[in-house]
Formats: structure tokens, sequence, C-alpha cells
């Protein structure tokens, strides 16, 4: 777990939004893609390795990967949720 104080320090370097740890159901799910394949950051690059942690903007779908307990805020590095997710179901 990344420490709150410093978490609060962090922002979305595209949107400024406060950033927060994503959960482990959007995690998991999210490793489970990169171990099938076919998963790349906004940057275009592919995945290939399981994250360990993420940060999850305010708001928005995407994760900023944490390696080695440290934040990646860059805005190429970012992994969109939603283009590794399934159709989501109709509310």
């Amino acid at each position: 777990a990344i420490d709150p104080d410093f978490l609060q320090m962090l922002a979305c370097p595209a949107t400024r939004r406060p950033l927060r740890e994503v959960s482990a159901a959007d995690l998991a799910t999210l490793n489970a893609r990169i171990q099938k394949g076919g998963v790349k950051n906004r940057g275009g690059a592919a995945v290939s390795g399981p994250i360990e942690a993420g940060l999850q903007p305010d708001g928005e779908r995407a994760v900023y990967p944490v390696v080695d307990g440290i934040p990646i805020l860059l805005t190429s590095e970012a992994i969109a949720l939603d283009a590794v997710e399934g159709p989501k179901p109709s509310r």
C-alpha cells in the first residue's frame, strides 16, 4: 500500500485529478487480461508482466502502474481499464 500522505500529493499528469489505489478487483481483472496478452499502454507498448499495484485518477478508468513501490506517472504508461475489459452490463 502507498502511504496516504504521499498519495495526497500525487495527481494524474493528464487531468490533474487526485489519485487513489486501484481496487483489488480491477487489478485482478487487469492482470488476468495481461496474462492472456494483447494489453497495451497508452503509449502503444505491450504490457507483458503483471502489475503489482496501480493508481487510478478519480472518475477515470485508467491505471498508472506502481513498479517496486514507485508510481510511474507518465501518460504513455497508463493502461486503460475499459480497453481490457469486456462489455459492461447495462444498468
